[in-house]
């Protein structure tokens, strides 16, 4: 039989506030428009394993961006001292012991398409895992709740204060919060313009009013964004802004670990009372504390669902109750559709780690983890391009031999300047010389400064008669004390017979 609770009676004289409250609560959500407005969830704090984690991975991971901005690292004099930089102006990236230039950009690709196979094993695996401990909108609202507990209480509490009509103590407490949610928003998009500049230095601008514009901006975009998603919006990004949640049902299977309410065990439910016996029922005793723990307001005793990001809040909260109650924990835990289904059977329980998507999964990952690494150990320092001229494109001299003009651009992506010896292959007999220098010579040297691209003219001279080719194919090669560089190119020789 089913039990049907009319919510939208009013509270009888002497009834409990906190049922009244989950009663506006709910009415808030039942608009009679197209669409139905956000119903207000409060998520109650529970403690235990998971709930420890989360608190860890969240110090670990604001952490880490709070304090990298702040890390120096010494280079020579001139450059960033910032461990991690972008540097738009210099056109460089920094991190650490590594330095990008733009043409290395596949290297940033390389790495999201690691983090993107990462994640699709993961999810493979153990579901929404990202979701619920390390994504930003995750982090950011588990702060901003820390904050609402510690301004309006618990879930009862707040869900007092939100019936109670405007006083004094309400006042103060949602001012008080919303100081701090701002403060926080503030921090985050101040944290994030500093890896994008110098951090001692714009600190110092920024309060002044002499940092870029765009530092003022980007501080002015993440503050809203921050303080209107993780204050307000929270479960709704994840359900309805977020593409994650509709990608992620292509990579799950009946062996995907999650979290899981074991059926087989709990049901039938229903309430319980001290001295009854368990015989002929199941361990859940509908007390719905895994519900009012949940930050996405959902029931898992109903089965996987697009909105649990596997946080195991539930898990913490159901097993304080079988404790209370004398019951086996893990009720609700990391399991598997597969291994829930066999035990419903009475048969042993399952599990496959090893199948054909996590296999590719990690195989592709391995793939790319490696070619990463090989391109990274066998990373060039030198570079050279070369731009023939094309007015005019060959000149003939008086004693019948050509002359090509190009202009070779020079890298060096070492800190250090360099000595280069340039050497032209192709046309046999081919000699080169600077603008100005009155000598045709064979190699020759410039040097780079460190941490730059230097362009210089030289001029090829062929002798008549060394080739019937019009166009010939021909290269540039530098040469470093470490590095060698080549550049393809074409000579053009005109009619030389």
């Amino acid at each position: 039989m089913t039990v049907v609770i009319d919510r939208t009676k009013p509270p009888e004289k002497g009834s409990d506030p906190v049922s009244a409250a989950e009663r506006v609560r709910q009415k808030k959500g039942s608009g009679g428009g197209l669409y139905q407005s956000r119903v207000p969830i409060y998520p109650k704090l529970v403690h235990g394993t998971w709930r420890r984690i989360k608190w860890a991975v969240l110090i670990a991971t604001l952490g880490v961006y709070y304090v990298t901005p702040w890390i120096r690292w010494h280079r020579p004099e001139g450059l960033p001292q910032q461990a991690v930089l972008v540097d738009f102006t210099g056109r460089r990236f920094y991190f650490f012991f590594l330095q990008l230039w733009p043409q290395e950009v596949y290297f940033i690709t390389g790495l999201l398409v690691m983090a993107a196979l990462a994640l699709f094993l993961i999810t493979a695996l153990f579901g929404r895992l990202w979701c619920g401990y390390a994504c930003p909108q995750t982090v950011w609202t588990d702060l901003y709740i820390y904050v609402e507990r510690l301004f309006e209480g618990d879930r009862n509490a707040r869900m007092r204060l939100d019936a109670e009509p405007m006083s004094f103590n309400k006042a103060w407490r949602k001012t008080g919060k919303h100081v701090v949610w701002l403060g926080i928003a503030f921090g985050t998009g101040g944290a994030w313009i500093f890896y994008f500049h110098d951090a001692p230095s714009l600190i110092r601008d920024f309060w002044v009013g002499q940092a870029p514009l765009t530092a003022y901006i980007s501080c002015g975009v993440l503050t809203a964004t921050t303080y209107l998603l993780a204050g307000y919006m929270r479960e709704q990004v994840c359900t309805y802004m977020c593409p994650w949640p509709r990608i992620q049902g292509a990579m799950l299977d009946d062996h995907s670990l999650q979290v899981t309410y074991r059926y087989d065990r709990g049901e039938p439910r229903g309430p319980h009372k001290k001295g009854q016996t368990w015989e002929g029922r199941g361990d859940c005793i509908d007390c719905n504390q895994c519900v009012v723990a949940c930050p996405m307001g959902i029931d898992i005793r109903n089965g996987p669902q697009l909105e649990c990001i596997n946080c195991g809040l539930c898990i913490d909260a159901c097993n304080d109750i079988m404790v209370k109650v004398g019951r086996p924990k893990d009720l609700i835990f990391f399991d598997t559709d597969h291994a829930v289904a066999l035990r419903a059977k009475k048969e042993p329980a399952a599990y496959r780690l090893l199948r054909s998507r996590t296999i590719y999964y990690s195989a592709a990952l391995v793939l790319v983890s490696g070619l990463m690494l090989w391109g990274l150990m066998n990373r060039t320092f030198l570079d050279v391009h070369a731009l023939r001229d094309r007015n005019p494109v060959y000149v003939r001299l008086q004693d019948g031999s050509i002359r090509n003009g190009y202009t070779l651009k020079i890298v060096n992506r070492t800190f250090y300047p360099k000595t280069v010896t340039v050497t032209f292959k192709g046309v046999p007999g081919a000699r080169m010389k600077t603008p100005g220098a009155d000598s045709v010579t064979g190699p020759l040297q410039f040097k780079v400064a460190g941490n730059q691209d230097q362009s210089f003219r030289v001029f090829v001279i062929a002798p008549k008669g060394a080739t019937m080719a019009t166009n010939v194919p021909a290269e540039f090669e530098v040469r470093s004390d470490t590095d060698t560089a080549e550049a393809k190119t074409t000579f053009i020789s005109g009619d030389l017979r």
